[in-house]
């Protein structure tokens, strides 16, 4: 018997001492003993898109001025798993800049983004939220008006490394 065949046979022992006392088994163990010591070396056990996305999230997080994080939480949710970050994911924050730069020009898709923001915050705060509401002036307690998110999204583009890409 060769030492490789010695070392698998004494680790298939060990495997089946562990399943006999009683230790439970999902199928990702089984294929990891079986893949061998070594399969994920080098390898992430996260995937690339939750990377990109967990990037995103941090990015926002750190620079957009969101204190209720409402609105950080709509753009994120909106961007996880969308085509434009499938097509960016070694480039996340270039997801993230065509993104607000898209919101940014359509005013009924940000008009969506704030509104999605307003029932945010609501669910949040456990409070009825402010909408907006055409003609006339926003409620002087809503933490998301259209000109405000605009603003907010604006500043974020400045600050985005990749917004000029």
């Amino acid at each position: 018997m060769t030492d490789p065949d010695k070392r698998q046979s004494e680790a298939e022992a060990d495997f089946e001492r562990e399943i006999r006392q009683g230790r439970k088994f999902a199928a990702k163990d089984l294929m990891g003993r079986l893949a061998g010591p070594g399969a994920m070396k080098g390898a992430s056990a996260v995937s690339p898109v939750q990377q990109a996305e967990t990037e995103i999230g941090t990015w926002l997080g750190a620079h957009l001025s969101d204190t209720d994080g409402a609105l950080r939480a709509v753009l994120h949710r909106h961007l996880k798993g969308s085509e434009l970050l499938l097509h960016n994911l070694d480039r996340p924050l270039v997801a993230l800049a065509e993104y607000c730069r898209r919101l940014l020009a359509a005013d009924n898709l940000l008009k969506e983004i704030v509104s999605e923001a307003d029932v945010e915050w609501g669910r949040a705060m456990e409070e009825r939220p402010h909408f907006e509401r055409e003609g006339v002036p926003p409620h002087p307690n809503d933490p998301y008006t259209v000109e405000g998110v605009r603003e907010q999204l604006g500043e974020a583009l400045k600050h985005l490394p990749e917004a000029n890409v």
